[in-house]
C-alpha cells in the first residue's frame, strides 16, 4: 500500500545565491526550514526571496529539519509524449542507434550526479560554516560584541552553571540558556521531538 507523503506551503525568507542555500518559513506553524538549492525544480528560474513554494520535510545526518522536493504552485507538468514503435524493417539498426544514446544518457547522468553532489557538498559547508558562526555570535556576552566599550580589564571567570529546578521554555531567557540547561540539567521538558534542539518555537527558532 503506498503512502501519500504529505506536503506543506511557506515562502522563501532568505536565500544566499552564492552559497546555494537559505531558509523557507513554513506557514504551518511559522517554523523556519534549511533548504538546499539542488531541492528547486529544474525549471530554469533561480530562487526568489518572498516566493510561495510547496514542500516535504526530511532529516538531514544530523536530524534537523530541512525542506525538499520544492515545488512552485501553477507550474504545467511536463508530459512526455509516446514514442511510436519503429517499423519492422528498421528494429536492427534502431537497436544499435538506442544502445548508442543509452550509453551516452549514462554517462551524462553522470556526470550531472558529480557536478551535484559537488554543490551539496559546497553548500553542505557553507551552511555548517553559518551554523557556526550564528552559535559563536549567540554565546558571546553583550559586553565583549559591543564595539563602542572598550576592554580595559580581564574579564572575571563566569560563575559555574547551575541547576536551578527550571525545565519549561517559558522559563528560559535565551537559546543558549535553553540548550544548557538540556545539556546538564535532568528532567527537562523543552524538546518534544527529541531533535537536540530546545525550545524550537520560542527561542531557538533558527535552528
Amino acid at each position: 500500500m503506498n503512502t501519500v507523503t504529505p506536503r506543506f506551503t511557506g515562502v522563501l525568507t532568505k536565500w544566499n545565491a552564492e552559497r546555494g542555500f537559505g531558509f523557507l518559513t513554513a506557514e504551518q506553524g511559522g517554523q523556519a526550514l534549511f533548504v538546499h538549492v539542488s531541492a528547486f525544480p529544474r525549471d530554469g528560474r533561480p530562487p526568489v526571496v518572498g516566493e510561495v513554494l510547496s514542500f516535504e520535510i526530511d532529516l538531514d545526518k544530523e536530524g534537523r529539519k530541512r525542506a525538499v522536493r520544492l515545488r512552485r504552485p501553477g507550474a504545467a507538468t511536463e508530459v512526455k509524449p509516446e514514442r511510436s514503435r519503429p517499423p519492422e524493417r528498421d528494429r536492427r539498426h534502431t537497436g544499435r542507434s538506442t544502445g548508442h544514446a543509452e550509453r551516452t544518457g549514462l554517462k551524462s547522468i553522470g556526470q550531472f550526479a558529480l557536478v551535484m553532489m559537488l554543490v551539496g557538498s559546497v553548500g553542505w559547508y557553507g551552511y555548517m560554516r553559518y551554523a557556526q558562526q550564528t552559535a559563536a555570535m549567540q554565546a558571546v556576552p553583550q559586553s565583549l560584541s559591543s564595539p563602542a566599550t572598550p576592554v580595559t580589564e580581564a574579564s572575571p571567570a563566569a560563575p559555574a552553571f547551575q541547576c536551578d529546578g527550571r525545565k519549561h521554555c517559558s522559563q528560559m531567557t535565551s537559546c543558549s540558556e535553553a540548550r544548557q540547561f538540556l545539556a546538564h540539567c535532568p528532567g527537562m521538558e523543552m524538546d518534544g521531538d527529541g531533535d537536540g534542539i530546545p525550545c524550537e518555537q520560542q527561542w531557538c527558532t533558527g535552528s
